[in-house]
């Protein structure tokens, strides 16, 4: 659709006016919303991406179980969505960003938002008693990114030193799912698949003595491609439950 800018005492004041549009992007869909409680209003830690305590808690707890066609059976883990409600009287036009840490869906809902996310969406912290009692609410939404610092690993806590090896990846800040993961086998030159567990968690029997270097498949759109660096790096005499930060980012 062409422009006009007859009307405009310059190109940038016209640039000015539009970004209000264009800010929040023209891939938006439909469905609706509701909410789960929990005692203090984020996220809960037995969600299906296997987070725990993890989703309890990023994003400020403004998370949400997912609909199956956008958790993609764990893929889906971590991505980010603006969902704004459309009842004009209550909610804001910024609506809410949130990430996905569980899945689960009722009659036509894309989203269970955490108590928190859902207050969210008023207009002010004031109309969000007035949404609650809806329970349902249309919205429209977008993936958008997290905007995070560095890729990070973790070691699940049911991991057992040389015998069994799980883990998650987050701070997975950009429009792109990951989708597999291998790890190097510095005594046979080669690449081991890991396993998807469950949600974002995957895993692998009897790994590698030494340092694990991984590899990362993600997938944006219809476009996939294999990322690493140096620094994918799981070191030798890993823990349970620790944490290491690699050098990628997924813009």
């Amino acid at each position: 659709m062409a422009i006009s800018f007859n009307n405009c005492s310059t190109f940038m004041i016209c640039i000015i006016l539009l970004l209000p549009a264009f800010s929040f992007g023209t891939e938006n869909y439909y469905s609706k919303a509701t909410f789960y409680k929990t005692s203090d209003g984020k996220g809960t830690p037995t969600g299906a991406c296997g987070y725990g305590e993890h989703g309890r808690y990023v994003n400020d707890g403004l998370v949400t179980a997912a609909s199956w066609k956008l958790y993609k059976n764990g893929a889906g883990c971590g991505a980010c969505y603006q969902v704004r409600c459309k009842d004009e009287a209550l909610c804001s036009n910024e609506g809410v960003k949130v990430v996905v840490t569980d899945s689960g869906e009722g009659p036509g809902t894309d989203f269970i938002l955490s108590s928190d996310a859902f207050a969210k969406m008023a207009k002010h912290p004031k109309l969000a008693h007035m949404l609650f009692p809806k329970g349902v609410v249309d919205v429209d939404y977008k993936r958008v990114s997290c905007k995070y610092g560095n890729l990070k690993i973790k070691i699940n806590e049911h991991s057992n030193y040389h015998g069994y090896l799980a883990i998650f990846l987050f701070n997975n800040g950009g429009y792109a799912d990951i989708i597999a993961i291998e790890i190097y086998d510095v005594n046979s030159y080669k690449w081991i698949p890991m396993r998807r567990s469950y949600g974002a968690v995957f895993d692998l029997a009897n790994p590698p003595m030494g340092d694990l270097k991984l590899k990362i498949q993600i997938k944006e759109g219809e476009k996939t491609k294999w990322i690493h660096s140096d620094k994918t790096v799981i070191p030798d005499y890993w823990k349970p439950g620790s944490i290491y930060e690699t050098d990628i980012q997924i813009p």
